[in-house]
């Protein structure tokens, strides 16, 4: 069996995302691995049914998200960093939330991804399929999915 030296956590922030960062952490810590800490923020479509909204108003939205996400992950990443012993750097990303976490996967070269059963879905999600099976069954890696 190998020992995973770099590892891909996703977040979306919610209860589930932590558990799994837990997971991630004691991973990390057993096997000296490093962590990529990824948030996605979901790409908003511009127009539904027969209203839209004005690309600058999306892209200024999107920009936000981003923003804010950057600074809640910086926070946490400060934070666990001072508790934890792990190396944790990480990244916020626009765009699909699965596509973006195997893109991450292969950017980093990572041998591990950790995510979360559950997060923020909606009924969508349901139909579509979950962030999670999609990571599981389309990742070059183990995943290890922590309800």
């Amino acid at each position: 069996m190998s020992v995973p030296k770099r590892i891909v956590m996703a977040t979306d922030f919610s209860e589930h995302s932590d558990r799994a960062l837990s997971y991630a952490l004691d991973i990390a810590q057993a096997c000296d691995a490093q962590v990529f800490l990824v948030h996605v923020v979901e790409t908003i479509q511009q127009c539904v049914t027969d209203y839209c909204i004005s690309e600058g108003t999306v892209r200024q939205i999107e920009e936000q998200s981003v923003h804010a996400a950057r600074e809640k992950m910086r926070i946490e990443v400060e934070n666990l960093t001072r508790i934890r012993r792990a190396s944790i750097t990480f990244d916020v990303r626009t765009g699909n939330p699965a596509e973006e976490i195997l893109k991450e996967q292969k950017d980093k070269k990572a041998d591990l991804i950790v995510v979360g059963s559950h997060g923020r879905s909606s009924i969508i999600g349901h139909i579509t399929g979950s962030v999670a099976d999609k990571v599981v069954h389309q990742a070059g890696c183990p995943v290890l999915l922590v309800r």
